[in-house]
C-alpha cells in the first residue's frame, strides 16, 4: 500500500490498562533507557536482524510495531517498506522523544511514533500489513485482550513476529546477574505468565494466548545468540551496575552486603570478558503467526 502522509505524533496518550507498567516504563525504567539508548540497543543486536530477516516485505507494507522503546526496530521496519509506513507505539514519553529524534535526524518521513497501551489503544480497524515486538510484548496485563486488540488494527491474514525470552535458565545474561548478586539469598524464579520478561517464555502458554486472541499457523524458533554489556569488564560494569535488575536486588542490601554483591558482580563480568567483548548467553522464541487463520485444534 501507499504511504500516507505522516504528521507529526501528538504527545498525548489514549487510554491505559497496564498502569504499573505505564509508572515504570514512564518513569525511570523507561528514562534509563533513554539515557542508555546506544548501550541497551548494543546488547542484542542481533536479535533485531533475526526478527527483520524474517519479514519478507514487499516495501509497501503498513508496520505496527508495540512496545517500539527508542524505535530502533521501528526505524529498520520502515527502511524495509520505503513506500510504506511505520508506527512504533510504547508507554515510555522519554523514549519516544528520543525515537522521534533519531527519525528526524535520519530524515525518516515514513515513520511515526506514538505514547499507547496497545491493549486498549483504539488503533484503526484493518490498517496494518505486520505487527512486530522486539522483546516490548510481555508486559500486558491481559494478554489476550491486548493481542485481540492488536489483530483488530490488522488485516485479515496479516502476520505477527514476536521476538520473546525463552525461559530463565536459558538466559544467562539474567542468571549470572542474579546469582552474583544474591549473597546467600534464595531469590524467586520469575513464572511464565505473568507480566514481565519471561511471560512468553512457556510455549504451550503463547500458543495459547495467541490462538486465543484470533491468531493461527503459529511457528517457534529458537534464536540463540549472546548478550553483549560492554566492551570490558569495566565498561560493562559501569552499565550493568546501574540496570534496573542490579537495583532492585542491591536496594535493601546494607552497605557491606551491598558492596560484596557489587563486587560479586565484577568479578562475573570479568570471567566473561573476551576478544568479542563482555557476552553472556541468551536464547529467545521468534514466534510467528496470522491474523484470522485457523488457529490451535
Amino acid at each position: 500500500m501507499a504511504a500516507d502522509s505522516l504528521a507529526p505524533s501528538p504527545p498525548a496518550a489514549g487510554p491505559v490498562a497496564n498502569v504499573d507498567m505505564a509508572a515504570a516504563w514512564d518513569g525511570p525504567e523507561g528514562e534509563h533507557w533513554a539515557e542508555h539508548a546506544d548501550r541497551y540497543e548494543a546488547t542484542s543486536t542481533r536479535y533485531g536482524q533475526v526478527l527483520l530477516e524474517s519479514l519478507d516485505f514487499r516495501g509497501d507494507e503498513a508496520v505496527l510495531d508495540i512496545g517500539c522503546g527508542t524505535g530502533k526496530t521501528t526505524r529498520e521496519a520502515a527502511r524495509l517498506a520505503p513506500l510504506g509506513r511505520a508506527l512504533g507505539v510504547d508507554l515510555s514519553s522519554r523514549m519516544l522523544e528520543l525515537a522521534r529524534q533519531r527519525a528526524t535526524a535520519e530524515g525518516m518521513a515514513n515513520v511515526r511514533f506514538e505514547r499507547a497501551d496497545a491493549q486498549v489503544h483504539p488503533f484503526p480497524d484493518d490498517t496494518f500489513d505486520v505487527a512486530i515486538s522486539s522483546f516490548g510484548a510481555m508486559f500486558f496485563a491481559d494478554p489476550v485482550a491486548a493481542f485481540a486488540n492488536i489483530g483488530r488494527s490488522l488485516r485479515d491474514g496479516a502476520g505477527l513476529a514476536l521476538l520473546v525470552w525463552r525461559e530463565l535458565a536459558r538466559n544467562e545474561w539474567v542468571t549470572a546477574i542474579r546469582d552474583a548478586l544474591a549473597v546467600g539469598r534464595s531469590l524467586p524464579v520469575p513464572p511464565p505468565g505473568p507480566p514481565g520478561p519471561f511471560a512468553f517464555a512457556d510455549r504451550e502458554h503463547a500458543e495459547h494466548t495467541l490462538a486465543d486472541s484470533g491468531f493461527g499457523e503459529l511457528t517457534f524458533e529458537e534464536v540463540d545468540e549472546p548478550i553483549r554489556f560492554g566492551d570490558n569488564a569495566d565498561d560493562a560494569f559501569a552499565f550493568v551496575s546501574t540496570l534496573g535488575i542490579t537495583r532492585g536486588l542491591t536496594q535493601d542490601l546494607d552497605d557491606e552486603t551491598r558492596e560484596l554483591a557489587l563486587k560479586n558482580l565484577r568479578s562475573v563480568l570479568a570471567a566473561h570478558d573476551g576478544t568479542e567483548g563482555v557476552l553472556f548467553d541468551g536464547s529467545a522464541w521468534l514466534i510467528r503467526a496470522r491474523k484470522g487463520r485457523s488457529a490451535l485444534a
